[in-house]
């Protein structure tokens, strides 16, 4: 009785029948033992499945499967094959084998379980190792006999859980690269997040560094402006210079007193640098971008960065800040240049005579006052390099005597200034204003001639005529270099006729022609002579100086000059026209 009941509660493959005992040879203790031991075997192998399913990777599990083989069965391990490392054939330590034809029938056999040969053994058969998706490899197992069905079933069974065990490798193998995989695209992801916030961080600092020096363009604030904007969004130290690198605006501390020049070679050699970077250029303590709007730099931006804290931003700003500053410095030079030119037209028709109405209106326009008192003034320094250097020299210098505001352009016949009269004591600001040009020209060569006081528009024309004989008089003297007033030119005002001189000319003809024509051709020089004779009253000794002669040779010169002439110095007309004719021919001279 007891016999049937175990017989009832074992599985077909523990039935004793697998037991290969005979019921009349084996009683119910036999048949436990039996059972028991196959049981033992099972939970062998359920502990060896939850050991393969427990994180190991593929040839782990396999070459767990293949030392469990000799203890769970009769048989020994001959071979293994996993798909995933290329199909190679291993033996049970690892090493590979070259047993073609048990290779040949493994893939004949693809996926399913079956008889294979080529293995050196009696008995040999490939467990297909199925995993989801298909097959993941073999185990191939021997033995000397055919084993038990009991043991083909733990084999099948050992069989179907590496198969499962590979299975949950490979899946956890995936779920691993794909944890990998997103913890990767999660770091890349917050470097991407960073990276968006650093560039919208720094698009919204740009935005407000573009928007406060627009804003300080359109306020015309200047070079003050711009240098406080800058000096606010850097925290540096802002100064703005011409080119020359006088200081035009300082913002922030520490400003130095006096201001340093650098010497025009090293400025030159920074500046030419500067030009040719696209970007901010380090100047030793400072970093500079120049004001450039075409190929002409009109003054430079500079941070003082002595610890050289200057960021991205902080040359993004200087950048920025000098295409502010180069409008601006381009727009006052438009201006100035535009103002000059108008006031050039204005002085031009005010020396060749427009109606009254339309000048005053026109100089009220540029803030000066025509309705005053004005003289007209003519400056002439020979030697200078250009009337540009001129016309320089002339607007400093008024704008340091202070004592007359003035009109300038440039003619052909010198530099004109329209300038109010201040007062009675003109003398005293012209002699003023040509020791100002003398300083500043380094040559004392140059003349000034100052016509009359103009109460009208319409004498503008007559001052200017009567300051170009003031100067001409002043340049055909012995004296060259001064200041002469056309109501101080006493006779000169007959001599010097102006455009109309062929009565001066005539009667210079007429007293020194043959001395003229004499220096012509024997390239003597007795007509200065004659009028250095007079110019020193006589004096032999005086005129022998002047001329750098000796006082034999002055007197072969007077005895040439009687001789050619026919003149008696010694007559008081003669001596009253030859010097006249001589003064003349001289201011004639000296105009050429």
């Amino acid at each position: 009785m007891r016999s049937v009941v175990v017989r009832q509660r074992l599985p077909r493959a523990l039935a004793p029948s697998t037991l290969e005992l005979g019921d009349a040879e084996m009683d119910d203790a036999q048949r436990v033992g039996a059972v028991r031991g196959q049981l033992s075997r099972l939970c062998n192998l359920i502990s060896l499945s939850m050991v393969m399913s427990d994180g190991h990777d593929e040839r782990q599990i396999v070459s767990l499967a293949v030392s469990s083989i000799s203890s769970l069965t009769s048989c020994r391990p001959v071979a293994s094959l996993l798909i995933s490392t290329g199909s190679v054939l291993c033996a049970p330590d690892g090493s590979a084998l070259d047993w073609p034809e048990l290779s040949t029938r493994l893939k004949e056999l693809d996926g399913a379980d079956g008889s294979v040969t080529g293995t050196r053994s009696p008995w040999a058969r490939a467990y297909a190792l199925r995993a989801v998706g298909g097959h993941a490899g073999y185990l191939v197992v021997g033995a000397d006999t055919a084993p038990s069905e009991d043991e083909l079933f733990l084999l099948q069974v050992l069989a179907q859980q590496t198969g499962r065990a590979l299975t949950t490798a490979a899946l956890h193998q995936r779920d691993g690269e794909t944890a990998r995989e997103l913890r990767t695209l999660n770091v890349k992801l917050a470097e991407a997040n960073e990276r968006l916030a650093a560039s919208v961080n720094d698009l919204e600092r740009r935005r407000e560094i573009h928007e406060k020096l627009t804003a300080v363009a359109a306020s015309g604030a200047g070079e003050a402006g711009i240098s406080e904007i800058l000096h606010q969004l850097t925290g540096l130290p802002v100064a703005v210079e011409d080119r020359f690198g006088n200081l035009l605006a300082w913002a922030g501390p520490n400003r130095p007193d006096p201001y340093p020049r650098p010497s025009a070679r090293r400025r030159a050699e920074v500046l030419a640098d500067a030009r040719r970077s696209p970007r901010p250029i380090r100047d030793r303590d400072r970093v500079i971008a120049v004001a450039q709007p075409h190929n002409e730099v009109l003054g430079v931006l500079a941070l003082v960065d002595p610890r050289r804290r200057a960021a991205e931003h902080d040359m993004f700003a200087l950048e920025q800040g000098a295409v502010v500053l180069t409008m601006e410095l381009a727009h006052q030079r438009s201006l100035a240049e535009t103002e000059l030119r108008l006031r050039r037209d204005l002085v031009d028709d005010l020396l060749t005579g427009t109606d009254d109405r339309s000048a005053v209106a026109r100089s009220q326009a540029l803030g000066h006052d025509l309705q005053a008192p004005h003289q007209v003034v003519v400056v002439r320094w020979p030697g200078v390099k250009s009337d540009d250097v001129l016309v320089r020299a002339i607007g400093n210098a008024v704008n340091r005597v202070r004592t007359f505001r003035a009109l300038l352009t440039r003619r052909p016949d010198g530099v004109v200034l329209v300038a109010t009269r201040e007062g009675q004591d003109d003398r005293r600001r012209w002699d003023e204003l040509h020791r100002a040009l003398t300083t500043s020209l380094r040559s004392g060569s140059g003349a000034i001639g100052v016509g009359g006081v103009c109460d009208t528009v319409s004498e503008f024309p007559r001052s200017y005529a009567e300051a170009m004989r003031a100067v001409r008089v002043r340049l055909g003297s012995s004296s060259p270099s001064g200041v002469t007033a056309y109501e101080d030119l006493g006779i000169y005002r007959l001599l010097s006729g102006g455009q109309d001189d062929h009565d001066v000319k005539e009667f210079v003809r007429e007293w020194l022609g043959s001395l003229i024509d004499y220096d012509g051709t024997s390239r003597s020089d007795l007509v200065r002579t004659l009028w250095q004779y007079f110019e020193c009253g006589g004096n032999y000794d005086s005129t022998a100086r002047a001329l750098h002669i000796h006082r034999s040779t002055l007197r072969y010169r007077l005895r040439r000059i009687r001789e050619l002439s026919g003149h008696d110095l010694g007559s008081v007309d003669s001596r009253l026209n030859l010097h006249i004719a001589t003064r003349a021919w001289q201011i004639l001279h000296g105009a050429l």
